[in-house]
Order: C-alpha cells, then structure tokens, then sequence
C-alpha cells in the first residue's frame, strides 16, 4: 500500500464523481456518516447541503468532521481529510449546480440545483490529509 502521496499522484480520483461520506458529530458524541457528493478544489472538499440539514446542525455547534472519497475497484485509490468545517452561505447556487452537474449531468443536474433548496456550503480545509492506493499490489491497465 502506497501512503502519503500528493493529490495529484491520486490521478483523476477526486474529479470521478464517486459519493464522498461526510462525518459530522452528535451532541452525544457519536458520529453520523453522511454520503454525499463534493468537489475538490483549491485544496479543499466543498459539500452543499441545507442549511437546515442535520449536518449544517453538527458543525454549527462541533465543526471537526471529516471526509473519505474512495473508489471500489483497484487500484483502491483514497483520500481522508479531518478539518474543521467552516459553512459559507455565499455562492451556494453556483457550487450546487456545478457539483450536481458533475453528477448528473448537464441538464439533470441544472433542474436538480435550481430545486434542491441547498443554501449552504460545507468547506473542508487541510487539516490532516491522509491518501492512498494499492497501485503497487495491481497491475493497473
């Protein structure tokens, strides 16, 4: 298992639109796992979702959580990232439909972002940043 590496010797991993779980906190310290879809970029995940939503709760009052995106086939790669959320209320429609975009497509994921009702954005910083593959185990094609 190779670890540690950069972002980038993850290849396309972080562009693919795999389901990222999102984990937040409980008041009584139990952790809820989310999937959720996200984006990387500049260095960090971003996350949309409600600004009701149960998740935006957590990080309201407990911002640690952390985030793993992961693919099921080899060469297994991943990347986990603990940080401190901050939630942004700005350019929120934007995010949603590019990262629904991705997801759905073109036309799927404009009709998703204009009634999805998500007003919030989950930014996801290093903090601690840990990544892998088993490039090393498979021969990849």
């Amino acid at each position: 298992m190779r670890r540690n590496l950069e972002v980038a010797e993850l290849g396309d991993l972080l562009d693919r639109p795999l389901l990222a779980v999102l984990a937040t906190y409980r008041r009584d310290g139990s952790v809820l796992l989310s999937p959720v879809w996200h984006e990387w970029r500049d260095g960090g995940f971003d996350v949309v979702t409600g600004s009701r939503d149960v998740k935006a709760k957590h990080l309201r009052r407990d911002p640690r959580a952390a985030v793993v995106v992961c693919e099921h086939v080899p060469p297994y790669r991943g990347v986990e990232l603990r940080a401190l959320a901050r939630l942004v209320s700005d350019d929120v429609a934007q995010t949603t439909e590019r990262i629904a975009t991705r997801y759905l497509g073109s036309q799927d994921g404009a009709n998703y972002a204009a009634s999805a009702g998500d007003d919030l954005l989950i930014r996801l910083e290093p903090g601690a940043l840990r990544t892998w593959d088993f490039a090393d185990e498979f021969e990849v094609a």
